[in-house]
C-alpha cells in the first residue's frame, strides 16, 4: 500500500499553522526534494524517534530543503543519540544529507 502524504499533514506533523505562505514553502520543499514521495511516510517515524531528544523536523528559511536539527545546548548524550538515529533513518531509506558544519543541522537533499 502506497501512502500519500499531503503538505497539509505535514505542516500539522511538523507543528505549523497551514496558511498560504507555510504551504508555499513546504510544496516548495517536497518538489526541491529528490524523490521526496518514496520516503516522506517515513518523516513522521523519523519525527517521533528524535523527539525524545529534543530533536525536530522543520522547513528551512535559508535553504529550499527540510531540516532537521537537535538543540545545539541539548547534552552531548543527546546528540550523539540523535545523530545516530538520524544516519541510520539516512542510511535505511538511501536519504542524501547535507550537514551543516560543526552543528547537529541537517538538510534532506532527497534519495539516493
Amino acid at each position: 500500500m502506497h501512502i500519500k502524504i499531503t503538505p497539509e499533514a505535514l505542516l500539522t506533523q511538523f507543528d505549523y499553522h497551514v496558511n498560504p505562505k507555510t504551504l508555499a514553502q513546504m510544496n516548495s520543499a517536497i518538489e526541491n526534494t529528490k524523490s521526496f514521495d518514496n520516503f516522506s511516510k517515513h518523516l513522521l517515524s523519523l519525527k517521533d524517534e528524535i523527539s525524545h531528544v529534543d530533536g525536530f523536523i522543520a522547513l528551512s528559511n535559508s535553504h529550499n530543503y527540510f531540516k532537521i536539527k537537535c538543540e545545539e545546548d541539548n547534552l552531548k548524550e543527546n546528540i550523539e543519540i540523535f545523530t545516530k538515529v538520524l544516519k541510520s533513518w539516512a542510511n535505511k531509506y538511501k536519504i542524501t544529507l547535507q550537514q551543516v558544519v560543526g552543528k547537529p543541522t541537517y538538510y534532506i537533499i532527497g534519495q539516493k
